[in-house]
């Protein structure tokens, strides 16, 4: 159907005359206009119970009065400051914030920064300066960016394309599911951390070159693979065995998503490094790296950015953190999210398209397959799943290394009548998909 001037088409057809496919990961033809708490509404008029939280920026939801207002007061007071060149009070401010919110009992200092890829830079470049060892260990299927750096410690499908640092070793992650080793848990007695000090070890990289270890406490990208409560607990004594700094990638699952403000903290680890971007600043460009000080001091302005840690950013990101925890929006992830991983696993039941559903809080992965026995993947049913679930107003993306997972990453504050209505479209849509098999 040929929209009218202005509508979503013409819209669609302009941005490819001028946006380079670089930027794109699409799975429907959606041109938003407006959003409101978990709302989003396109510029024809349509609406969409948003089960995306933009790939989980936006956990305080769309157009949250308080962060506006609390932006619009920075902005007249003053727009901008560079932390390279002068401190300002919001940036202070946060991130002493930061330190007290996130696990670790030693001496901190944070770093700011833009993205989650460019924090990540910050670890693939300063770990071997301060640790004067030139290795670090990261795990297959993890996605830490795609900026050089972070793409160099990633080991997902989309940063394949690049060549990255050679200094970076990846060993499988604890994929349930699908166990590279071929094992099933617990009696593998967590062989993919085993195999790290009986092979990596001895044939790879001597312990003593290893600086560290990044780790994604829940592999989002990967498919929101949810590994046993063991696998993180045995790495970080392997970290300490070794002397390896342990750091923990929460760009994605950070901020209040798993039930608790950052995802590590359900297993009581402290680890060395955290790494924070996306939902910090509700969608105001920031990132962080908070941790060990020896390490974020191994060089003066090693990885300054002109606007990075600036006011506005910084407050955006004490609002968001405020409102995270006035509205006790932790616990309203773990209810909701409760409810939503309830529904599934009976729909998985019910449907021999769906292979597995795993998630914590309100990150969740229904992994789909042509076989439920073989486990083939079935990356087209996942996209007919997007597609089909936007027609009839529900917005949710595909992830995982083989593009089969669909992902449930809503607002935290998604309403009950929300949630109910976005459930019922989602499992409409598997069975109709799984009808057509």
């Amino acid at each position: 159907m040929q929209a009218k001037q202005g509508g979503r088409f013409n819209i669609l057809e302009r941005e490819d005359k001028v946006l380079s496919v670089a930027n794109k990961v699409r799975f429907y033809p959606l041109v938003a206009e407006e959003a409101k708490g978990c709302t989003i509404v396109d510029d024809v008029g349509n609406e969409y119970i948003d089960f995306t939280g933009n790939w989980a920026v936006v956990n305080i939801g769309y157009g949250h009065p308080e962060l506006g207002e609390a932006i619009y007061s920075q902005f007249k007071k003053l727009s901008f400051a560079s932390v390279t060149i002068m401190a300002n009070r919001p940036t202070v401010e946060l991130g002493e914030k930061l330190i007290t919110l996130t696990p670790g009992r030693f001496s901190k200092k944070v770093w700011f920064g833009l993205s989650g890829s460019d924090a990540n830079d910050f670890i693939a470049k300063f770990v071997p300066l301060a640790t004067k060892r030139k290795n670090i260990l990261s795990f297959l299927g993890g996605y830490h960016g795609q900026t050089l750096g972070a793409l160099s410690l990633s080991a997902h499908p989309s940063t394949s394309y690049f060549l990255g640092s050679s200094n970076v070793i990846k060993v499988p992650y604890a994929y349930c599911y699908r166990c590279p080793f071929k094992l099933t848990y617990p009696k593998c007695d967590i062989q993919c951390v085993n195999f790290i000090e009986t092979n990596i070890f001895t044939s790879v990289t001597a312990s003593c070159d290893v600086g560290a270890m990044i780790v994604e406490p829940i592999q989002s990208d990967a498919g929101d693979i949810v590994p046993p409560d063991e696998f993180l607990i045995r790495l970080k004594e392997l970290c300490e065995k070794y002397g390896i700094l342990f750091i923990d990638d929460e760009v994605k699952v950070g901020f209040g998503r798993t039930g608790k403000m950052f995802a590590i903290q359900h297993l009581g680890i402290e680890p060395d490094l955290v790494v924070l971007g996306k939902s910090i600043a509700s969608g105001v460009p920031l990132s962080a790296v908070v941790g060990r000080s020896e390490v974020l001091d191994a060089l003066p302005g090693g990885h300054a950015f002109s606007t990075a840690g600036n006011p506005l950013s910084s407050v955006a990101a004490l609002s968001t953190i405020r409102i995270i925890e006035e509205k006790e929006l932790t616990k309203a992830a773990r209810n909701t999210g409760e409810y939503i991983f309830r529904e599934l696993k009976q729909q998985k039941d019910r449907c021999d398209l769906i292979g597995d559903v795993r998630g914590k809080g309100l990150i969740i992965g229904i992994e789909l397959v042509e076989d439920p026995k073989t486990k083939k993947p079935a990356p087209a049913k996942a996209g007919q799943v997007c597609r089909r679930a936007f027609e009839l107003g529900l917005i949710v993306s595909c992830v995982g290394v083989h593009s089969n997972v669909i992902e449930v990453t809503p607002p935290l504050t998604l309403s009950k009548k929300e949630v109910k209505k976005g459930i019922s479209i989602l499992k409409r849509v598997l069975s109709e998909v799984d009808i057509r098999r």
